[in-house]
């Protein structure tokens, strides 16, 4: 199982196969077909994700001793996003994914290339999963 580090490090070098930016929404949109789908259970408001744009649902559980996250979001570019963080974030333990740094978003430049809104969005996902990360963490302590 890869760290949050290597796991980062391979999603920067797989955006950087691309020459252009299209071409990397386009590679969004694939990893957003792939995202572990959120059981529509959890489809609920307290699972969605305050502040984005989309509707972009997240629910995280224990196992064993790692936290893995299952989402969906109405949106495609925005369920690519959420792809990419579950992809970083997910089967670690949740004192990994406190201590995580997010700067990896900004090397494959994925800030700079959304509208203000989705930035937004983007860092309240990143909030709510640390923040299920601190809620978990609390139960193992």
């Amino acid at each position: 199982m890869s760290n949050i580090k290597e796991i980062q490090e391979e999603i920067v070098d797989e955006f950087a196969m691309f020459d252009d930016w299209m071409q990397r929404y386009e590679y969004m949109i694939e990893l957003g077909r792939n995202l572990p789908l959120i059981d529509e259970k959890y489809k609920i408001d307290e699972n969605l994700i305050k502040g984005c744009q989309s509707k972009v649902w997240v629910h995280a559980e224990l196992e064993g001793d790692k936290l893995v996250f299952t989402a969906d979001s109405d949106a495609i570019i925005t369920k690519g996003i959420v792809a990419i963080l579950i992809r970083a974030f997910s089967n670690q333990h949740p004192a990994d994914i406190i201590e995580a740094d997010t700067k990896f978003i900004d090397d494959i430049g994925l800030k700079e290339h959304l509208s203000p809104t989705r930035a937004n969005g983007l860092v309240s996902m990143i909030k709510q999963l640390k923040m299920y990360a601190v809620a978990y963490q609390t139960q193992l302590n």
